[in-house]
C-alpha cells in the first residue's frame, strides 16, 4: 500500500459488503444438506472476517509507522548516540597542567604565600645582630704593663640587654689634636664580633713608633661602623678623657687602629708584631 493511499481517508470500515467480496458471491447458496452446509458457509464468513481484520491492522500499522518517521526522526534513534561517556576516574579536567610548586593550599582553601627569593630568610639560620652603638657599650681604654706606652688598648663591653654587633675597626681620633679617623692595622678577621649582653671586645691602638716626633693628647674620640665598610664616618663621635685611665698619651703621624676582636690574644699579635705599621 501507497503513503498516498495511507495519507487518504484512513484505513477502510469493515462492513457486510467487504466480507461478500472476500468470501462469497452476490447469490446466496441453498442448502442441500441442511445444517452441515449452513455451519460451514458460517465458519468461512468467519475465516474471511478475520482475514479482512488482519489485513486492515497490518495496513493502519504501516502507515501509522511511516508517519511518525517522517515528523520525528529522533523517536528511531539509538539511546547511546545521545549519552555521553562517563568521564573515567583517572581523567584530569586540564591535561598538561600542573600544579605551581611557589604556594601551597591551606584547609580553609586559601593559597598560602610561600617564601620566594633571595629575602626569604633560611630555616634555622639566626637573624644578623644589629650594630652596636655608643648606648650599648662601656669603653675602657689601658695600657700594657710591660709597654712604655707605645701601645692602647681598648675594651668595649656590652653593657645593653640584646646582643650588637662591632663592625670592622673603630673609629678613633684624639680629640682636637688628631682627628682621625686612624687607617687599619693589620688583616680583618674571620668574623665581626657580635657581643652577647656582658661580653667584651677588643682593638689595640699603634700610638706612636720609637724616635717618631709625637704630640701629647689628653682625650680619646670614638665611633662606630655599620655593616658596610667605612659607613657612619660622619656620625657624632664619643669623646671621653684619658687622665683617669692612662694619663696623657703621645700620639705619632703614623698611629693606627686594629680590628674588633673577641680574641685578646689576637690584638696583641698584631701590635707588638715586628715591623707592624
Amino acid at each position: 500500500m501507497s503513503r498516498q493511499q495511507c495519507a487518504g481517508s484512513g484505513t477502510p470500515a469493515l462492513s457486510q459488503g467487504h466480507i461478500r467480496e472476500v468470501g462469497t458471491t452476490s447469490r446466496p447458496m441453498r442448502s442441500t444438506r441442511g445444517p452441515t452446509m449452513s455451519t460451514a458457509r458460517n465458519r468461512w464468513q468467519t475465516y474471511a472476517l478475520g482475514a479482512a481484520a488482519v489485513a486492515a491492522l497490518l495496513t493502519s500499522t504501516a502507515c501509522g509507522s511511516g508517519k511518525d518517521d517522517g515528523k520525528n526522526p529522533a523517536a528511531t534513534a539509538s539511546p547511546s548516540a545521545s549519552a555521553s561517556a562517563p568521564a573515567s576516574p583517572g581523567a584530569s579536567a586540564a591535561p598538561g597542567t600542573s600544579p605551581s610548586a611557589s604556594a601551597s593550599t591551606s584547609p580553609g582553601g586559601k593559597a598560602s604565600p610561600s617564601p620566594s627569593g633571595s629575602g626569604a630568610p633560611t630555616a634555622g639560620a639566626k637573624p644578623a645582630a644589629r650594630a652596636c652603638s655608643h648606648d650599648d657599650l662601656s669603653i675602657t681604654p689601658s695600657l700594657w704593663k710591660s709597654d712604655s706606652g707605645q701601645n692602647l688598648l681598648i675594651t668595649a663591653a656590652n653593657i645593653s640587654g640584646t646582643a650588637c654587633t662591632l663592625y670592622h675597626y673603630p673609629y678613633v681620633g684624639f680629640g682636637t689634636v688628631v682627628a682621625g679617623p686612624l687607617p687599619p692595622l693589620g688583616s680583618a678577621p674571620s668574623a665581626a664580633a657580635t657581643l652577647q649582653p656582658r661580653e667584651k671586645a677588643y682593638a689595640g691602638v699603634y700610638m706612636y713608633r720609637g724616635g717618631e716626633r709625637t704630640v701629647a693628647v689628653t682625650a680619646l674620640s670614638m665611633g662606630y661602623q655599620d655593616r658596610a665598610p667605612g659607613s657612619n664616618k660622619d656620625s657624632a663621635w664619643l669623646e671621653q678623657g684619658l687622665a683617669a685611665y692612662t694619663g696623657d698619651l703621645n700620639v705619632g703621624r703614623g698611629a693606627k687602629v686594629t680590628y674588633w676582636n673577641k680574641d685578646l690574644r689576637a690584638v696583641e699579635d698584631q701590635l707588638f708584631r715586628p715591623g707592624k705599621g
